[in-house]
């Protein structure tokens, strides 16, 4: 059932968002559009995936072009995939940690966790309308600790060259924010070439 983004406000979002591996710029309407056109390509590969059971006539040309693979799949033992799913429903449960005055001033709702430090502070003192603290029990399953959700272990990539020592089962590449665009073309097609998955690949190049 396809969730009423229009009711979510905007830091709701932005958290579906970064789940997604998704920008978390624009404004309200920007966000939802792109979390519905994240959804109706998931559908749309979940769909085709499902049509992969037709019968072959033998007519097709075994030498297709074949293009990105967006989806690589991890290499996984029994005891990671009890422990991403046992992170999964860890993170349900987890609240979201805001920095203190998040709701009153934007610089601080775009920034990350702090911890307070004022000797009045109420979320120091640890009132309950003033939000969660980051604490020892809220960390997640030591065995899933530094996975992506995909199960990939994430290694930043530069150039092409950093693609060479990643382990395309176990191991998936995320570029550097400020890898230029031609740069990032090339690391994105020996990435192909090597079957390497990468994590923030955008959708323009």
């Amino acid at each position: 059932m396809a969730e009423d983004y229009t009711k979510m406000t905007v830091a709701e979002l932005k958290e579906l968002l970064k789940e997604a591996d998704l920008p978390v710029s624009g404004k309200k309407a920007d966000l939802i559009a792109r979390l519905e056109e994240s959804n109706a390509a998931t559908e749309e590969a979940t769909t085709s995936d499902s049509e992969e059971d037709w019968d072959d006539d033998g007519d097709w040309d075994d030498e297709a072009v074949e293009g990105h693979v967006a989806k690589q799949k991890p290499v996984l033992d029994e005891e990671t995939k009890a422990a991403l799913a046992l992170r999964s429903e860890q993170k349900k449960k987890t609240p979201s940690f805001r920095r203190t005055e998040w709701f009153r001033y934007k610089r601080l709702s775009r920034s990350g966790w702090r911890a307070p430090h004022g000797m009045d502070s109420k979320q120091r003192r640890n009132y309950k309308y003033r939000g969660s603290l980051v604490r020892v029990g809220h960390g997640k399953v030591s065995t899933a600790r530094g996975l992506h959700s995909s199960g990939f272990r994430e290694v930043m990539v530069q150039n092409t060259t950093d693609l060479e020592t990643i382990d395309p089962e176990t191991e998936a590449a995320r570029v550097g924010r400020s890898v230029g665009g031609r740069k990032r073309e090339h690391i994105y097609s020996r990435a192909d070439e090597l079957g390497i998955r990468v994590l923030n690949r955008r959708r323009d190049i």
